[in-house]
């Protein structure tokens, strides 16, 4: 049964004719990103009154000097503080805790700092710095599996070894008293230089699982010697260790923690994206840069400056592996691997981190990784028990209604709403705020000043509301996260448990309500996969579009170690899978994929590897997230 309003809801078991009904709340229309008439009588038109988004007056959609705006403009409503007169955030590339220094083959700590510990780390119940949730121990009931030869023994709390007595005091001061299952897992991994293929649930200490043991070896054996060079300004940095991410939100949010946990230590932690002044980021290195954070095209252009050589790398870290083939970063990934002076997989320790790991992308684990251990923590590609799932039936003319109720109930909670285009980001939070509701946006359009700001304002809690398109679906870290609304579905079920892990995390607990129109019934199956797995409960109206009888797409698969299956894909891993002909035929998708050898180049993506009608090389609308399974991203 489609979602019915509260006021109908009341009008049909009063039996009160509609004039005696209250007056229409007014819908938002998710077709074309304007406002019916209703709630607040705001409009798509042209006129002088009501909405218009090219109007003199009223209401402006942010970017004019005068009005009521969304909080970018010199003057007018603003909101947490984004207009001139509002709180001023400097970037994060520009700043660095204080450090100590490697001397004579001893690290020497830089003294404690109290302020600087406050910034790093909060202090006890801030909100802004939440560690762990009341569910935290619940961890522990989570199965996990890690095979490969010779595994480490898990470990079962933070103790010195394996982890460096510095980095013990920060961990300390971040409040985190026991390593997550999956830290549990890398840490003794990592520590006995083992290559590590690791899968997890969002919101499960990921970053924790890479960032303790390589800062942990690289705060006890000190930096690696660089070649001398005659100009300290033109000399290129030569990081120890590389973390490459898909975004530039999650790069950044990596390098915040890294910061943190450097904290006192020789390790000069840096990231490098785009959006952001290159010079600001090359001045920023030459600072010291001994761990690397970036995104692969950025990273790229600076490695062709000269500015980055990768010869001294110890650890490399690939993290949301699966997201950056997604978006078409698997040629500029192979470039900075095996085109870049970066040591072979003999002479360095790979990582690869992330929620899901399909078959593909455990067939590209050959390529970067050694006799690795494959780990998995709960089932892969599924979401935490911890965050109550429910879905609404919808339909176009209800489904700002839907919303409505959903925020007014939950009018206290840290929200974010997830929606498909950037023009309806946009529209949706112009409308939230006209209805008094504390809203901010970030997506694509927005220059990175203005996301870091927006993503500010959230977690400040100055912004009750975020409203995001896909750009800020995976990996970004942000505490107190209470409810995610998909306003829109995603089309693919992975999305939809990246979405949804923004709320649950750390073990705490959190809500995700989404609205499902007939629109998104391919990804009935897999939602209702999802929800049993769950153990959530699946609204019978969802067996409709898929019947019961009927099995879900989703396979378990992702959740096992190839290397024990077999190899099951005809053609694929044809010769030597290193260097000779790797993948012949296609192992992805039967289309030629890789054809030759893939280390070099030499003949691969021969046809289409991954995208049905767009060159792997093609250098899409980095921005269209309304069309984000068709076009490639560059995110640089």
């Amino acid at each position: 049964m489609p979602y019915i309003a509260p006021s109908k809801r009341r009008q049909i078991a009063t039996g009160a004719p509609s004039g005696e009904q209250s007056a229409p709340s007014g819908n938002f229309s998710n077709q074309n990103s304007g406002f019916n008439s209703g709630r607040g009588g705001y409009n798509n038109g042209y006129s002088r009154g009501g909405y218009n988004g090219q109007s003199r007056g009223g209401y402006n959609n942010g970017y004019s000097r005068g009005g009521y705006n969304n909080g970018y403009s010199r003057g007018g409503f603003n909101n947490g503080g984004f207009g001139r007169g509002g709180f001023n955030t400097k970037s994060s590339i520009v700043s660095h805790s204080p450090h100590g220094k490697w001397i004579d083959g001893k690290h020497v700590p830089a003294p404690r700092n109290e302020a600087q510990e406050v910034k790093l780390f909060g202090v006890k119940d801030d909100p802004n710095f939440q560690a762990t949730g009341i569910n935290f121990d619940n961890y522990d009931s989570i199965e996990s599996e890690a095979t490969g030869e010779d595994v480490p023994e898990q470990i079962t709390e933070f103790t010195t070894p394996p982890i460096n007595e510095l980095l013990m005091e920060n961990i300390k001061l971040a409040r985190f008293t026991k390593p997550t299952p999956v830290q549990k897992h890398s840490i003794p991994i990592i520590a006995a230089k083992r290559d590590l293929m690791a899968c997890a649930q969002t919101g499960s200490g990921k970053t924790g699982g890479f960032l303790f043991p390589v800062l942990s070896e690289c705060f006890d054996n000190g930096p690696q010697p660089t070649p001398p060079s005659p100009n300290s300004y033109t000399k290129p940095v030569y990081p120890t260790a590389l973390v490459l991410a898909p975004t530039r939100e999650l790069v950044s949010q990596i390098y915040d923690e890294a910061n943190k946990f450097c904290y006192r230590s020789w390790v000069k932690p840096c990231v490098i994206y785009g959006g952001a002044s290159a010079s600001d980021q090359i001045r920023n290195m030459k600072m010291g840069c001994d761990l690397l954070v970036a995104a692969p095209g950025r990273l790229i252009d600076m490695i062709e400056r000269g500015v980055v050589k990768l010869d001294n790398i110890k650890y490399l870290v690939l993290d949301e592996a699966d997201r950056m083939l997604d978006m078409g970063f698997e040629p500029q990934i192979r470039k900075i691997v095996d085109e870049s002076g970066m040591p072979d997989t003999f002479h360095r320790q790979t990582l690869m981190f992330s929620a899901t790991f399909p078959t593909e992308i455990q067939q590209l684990a050959h390529d970067f990784l050694n006799n690795y251990i494959f780990c998995t923590i709960g089932r892969v590609g599924s979401t935490s028990e911890n965050i109550t799932q429910s879905v609404i039936l919808v339909d176009e003319d209800t489904k700002s209604e839907a919303l409505m109720d959903v925020l007014e109930a939950n009018k206290d909670e840290m929200t974010l709403i997830f929606v498909q285009t950037k023009r309806l980001a946009d529209g949706l939070t112009n409308y939230l705020i006209s209805l008094g509701f504390s809203a901010t946006a970030i997506h694509g359009d927005r220059s990175q000043l203005e996301r870091e700001r927006a993503l500010s304002a959230f977690r400040k809690g100055s912004a009750k509301i975020l409203v995001a398109t896909s750009v800020a679906a995976r990996g970004l870290d942000i505490p107190n996260v209470k409810l995610v609304i998909n306003y829109d579905l995603p089309p693919d079920i992975d999305d939809y448990v990246h979405r949804i892990g923004r709320t649950g995390r750390a073990g705490n607990t959190g809500s995700a309500v989404s609205l499902f129109s007939s629109e998104n019934h391919k990804l009935a199956s897999d939602l209702v996969a999802l929800l049993e797995e769950a153990k959530q409960e699946v609204p019978s109206f969802l067996y409709e579009f898929f019947p019961r009888h009927m099995k879900s797409k989703r396979t378990s698969n992702n959740s096992m170690d190839i290397r024990k299956q077999g190899n099951k894909n005809s053609g694929s891993s044809w010769g030597n899978a290193r260097n000779n002909g790797s993948t012949w035929g296609n192992a992805r998708n039967n289309n030629g994929s890789s054809w030759g050898n893939a280390r070099n180049n030499n003949g691969s993506s021969w046809g289409n590897a991954r995208n049905n009608g767009f060159q792997r090389n093609t250098w899409g609308n980095n921005d269209q997230e309304s069309s984000q399974q068709n076009a490639q991203k560059s995110w640089w």
